[in-house]
């Protein structure tokens, strides 16, 4: 009984609908920048990119948190870049009790500071649908606070600025700027269920070693009203430009191994498993997270082509 109750304190101090950390969190960040920067660009026209995460949060405790995350982008032209994002959060296991899915479009304009620096301004709208099933195994659906479902649509709008060239990058978006009420008791949840705005900071070097071996150190910040400052720090490797080795440590929380494999060109996958150093460690066997690149030359305008370091 005492395990099932911190699992289920955790479940919920996760959760998007009691405090502020309310955006699904990525270990393997560096892949997943568009779904936090609409700013975030590749400037190299003829590709489109397209990417998937999938996380299990907290493996093996009770209706464990599960992620989807999709993103494509390309550029348009010379200073304009698009993409689409899509996120799916889940919290429950045989009944779904919490889900919460995100589609945006962005917009990025680029401009060319000097031949090997870019500035890059974007924006991100679109909607979150929001859904719960509140069925007794996670949340009491006889506490008036949850006695009714919620299924309800809102508006999301976002901007970022995003700095790079083919060594480094560094970014500062916040996803979205509307705060939301998803659940409205004027008695109980007035402020609790209230969407908070997340601002990010990133960054990222590549430090050549030889032909043959790179280092990435890399950083992501996150700050929201109502929770402590986010913290990960990531060092990765990348041999051969094929094979990546990598460790990460989210402050207080997890220490991380990563792993990545350029099966050609075009695809790549890579797989993080954390390990909780918090109180809650003994409670779970840890996240698995994989995700999965492949970039699709368009129309033939790109044949054989070597992407930049910046991006492993």
């Amino acid at each position: 009984m005492y395990k099932y109750i911190l699992t289920v304190i955790a479940i919920l101090l996760y959760s998007s609908t009691i405090i502020a950390q309310q955006d699904p969190q990525f270990t393997q960040y560096t892949y997943n920048l568009s779904v936090i920067n609409p700013a975030y660009a590749t400037a190299d026209l003829g590709t489109l990119n397209l990417g998937g995460n999938y996380r299990r949060q907290w493996a093996g405790a009770v209706g464990s948190p599960r992620t989807f995350s999709f993103f494509g982008h390309t550029p348009y032209s010379d200073n304009i870049e698009l993409g689409l994002t899509f996120t799916s959060d889940q919290i429950g296991e045989e009944v779904i009790e919490i889900n919460e899915k995100n589609i945006n479009a962005d917009f990025a304009y680029v401009l060319n500071l000097t031949e090997t620096a870019k500035l890059s301004f974007g924006l991100k709208a679109g909607v979150t649908l929001y859904d719960t099933a509140f069925s007794g195994r996670l949340i009491n659906p006889n506490d008036p606070a949850f006695a009714d479902n919620v299924n309800q649509v809102f508006p999301t709008i976002g901007a970022g600025a995003y700095f790079f060239t083919d060594s480094y990058y560094v970014g500062l978006s916040a996803p979205n700027f509307l705060r939301s009420t998803q659940l409205d008791d004027t008695v109980a949840l007035t402020t609790q269920g209230r969407e908070e705005i997340h601002f990010y900071l990133v960054g990222g070097y590549v430090i050549p070693i030889s032909d043959t071996f790179k280092l990435k150190p890399s950083f992501l910040v996150r700050e929201v009203k109502g929770a402590p400052i986010n913290v990960d720090v990531s060092l990765n490797t990348l041999f051969y430009d094929r094979f990546e080795l990598g460790a990460s440590y989210r402050l207080n929380d997890a220490v991380s191994g990563i792993a990545g494999f350029r099966i050609t060109p075009a695809l790549k996958v890579a797989y993080a498993y954390d390990v909780t150093v918090s109180d809650f460690s003994s409670f779970n066997d840890g996240s698995h997270e994989i995700v999965l690149l492949f970039d699709l030359s368009l129309f033939g305008l790109k044949e054989g082509y070597k992407k930049s370091p910046r991006f492993f």
